[in-house]
């Protein structure tokens, strides 16, 4: 089925994220329709810390061989790793000669900010007019990064959609009210990240998301599951919890 039809169904597409061919593979195999990239899953692999922009070679690395997957595969670029709107369109038109389906572009930066709105509505437009064909999900860090901010949100992703964007994702929106808001105010699919507890399934198929993610979490449920199986050789018991994200940066050296 067409990447863009996904988002489409009765009920909301589960995109779970890869961090290597072997994870993308088993995905496909338990029957995901679709899979993703993790950003902090790439970036851990590599020795290296998330969301630094660093890790351009690695994603596109990963994208060629992901490309090989028969289903739709999206690929987070973080900010596009490039301050320049033609360096992102170009990353993009790349992805999509391998036959990507779709990206991830962030608007939150290293240090915490967002992206100027008219910087970031440049970068989409010049992204769209590059690669029409690849499904742009337009992320917004309002949520994720300091306090929770809906009017930004609504502003930026009424913008995002004007200039071109085909799904607006608001990873740490958790709210009923919040969510609804979103799915009112623009006529796009509408991703949620996945957050144990605080967003349940069923209650986004109810509330009309149409599309969750699992971003980082199956890698983190990895590195867990890596240091049970090792320390199980002994018979010594594992933390009871996967890594968070801090956790992981820290490893990392982020």
């Amino acid at each position: 089925m067409d990447f863009r039809e996904l988002h489409h169904g009765d009920r909301p597409l589960v995109l779970p994220n890869a961090w290597d061919f072997a994870s993308g593979a088993a995905l496909v195999e338990a029957g995901f329709p679709a899979v993703g990239t993790t950003s902090l899953g790439v970036a851990a692999a590599a020795g290296k810390p998330d969301a630094a922009g660093d890790t351009r070679a690695e994603t596109l690395a990963l994208a060629r061989v992901l490309s090989r997957l028969p289903v739709p595969v999206t690929v987070d670029i973080e900010g596009g790793f490039s301050g320049r709107a033609a360096d992102v369109a170009e990353l993009v038109t790349e992805l999509a000669s391998f036959g990507i389906a779709g990206i991830n572009l962030e608007d939150g930066r290293p240090d915490g900010t967002l992206v100027p709105l008219d910087h970031q509505t440049t970068v989409i437009s010049a992204v769209k007019r590059a690669a029409p064909q690849v499904f742009l999900n337009a992320r917004t860090d309002t949520f994720w990064l300091g306090d929770p901010d809906r009017d930004e949100t609504l502003r930026r992703a009424r913008a995002y959609a004007e200039a071109g964007a085909d799904g607006i994702f608001v990873p740490g929106i958790v709210d009923d009210a919040d969510i609804s808001a979103v799915l009112e105010t623009v006529e796009l699919p509408l991703n949620v990240l996945y957050l144990p507890g605080k967003t349940e399934y069923e209650r986004l198929a109810r509330l009309g998301v149409h599309r969750v993610s699992t971003g980082s979490l199956p890698f983190r449920k990895a590195l867990q599951a890596a240091v049970t199986a090792a320390l199980g050789v002994t018979g010594a018991d594992a933390a009871g919890h996967p890594p968070s994200y801090g956790d992981v940066q820290r490893l990392v050296g982020g």
